[in-house]
């Protein structure tokens, strides 16, 4: 299960897991967004290849339009498989306060 929250602006917070059975409707949600983002994934459990791809792609999308996204409180777990995926050097990824 996964859930998507628009915060305070420019911050949208994910909780849960974004897998390949969310991918499809968190892209729908993500496709909204403009400029810079701010994604707080200190909720987020799991991320799957499937949802690198729809933060790849959301990131891609937004960088063309002078934007980018920002990830942040991504705890212990998920930050392994940013980096054993090399996506840290895709996002920024703010340290955890």
């Amino acid at each position: 299960m996964l859930t998507i929250e628009a915060g305070e602006e420019g911050v949208v917070a994910l909780k849960g897991r974004l897998d390949a059975a969310q991918a499809a409707s968190a892209q729908a949600t993500l496709d909204k967004v403009q400029g810079t983002v701010t994604l707080d994934l200190a909720g987020l459990d799991y991320i799957s290849s499937a949802g690198l791809g729809v933060l790849l792609k959301t990131q891609k999308r937004l960088m063309a339009a002078g934007g980018k996204v920002r990830l942040a409180g991504v705890g212990p777990h998920v930050r392994d498989i940013f980096v054993y995926s090399g996506f840290d050097q895709l996002f920024e990824i703010e340290a955890v306060k």
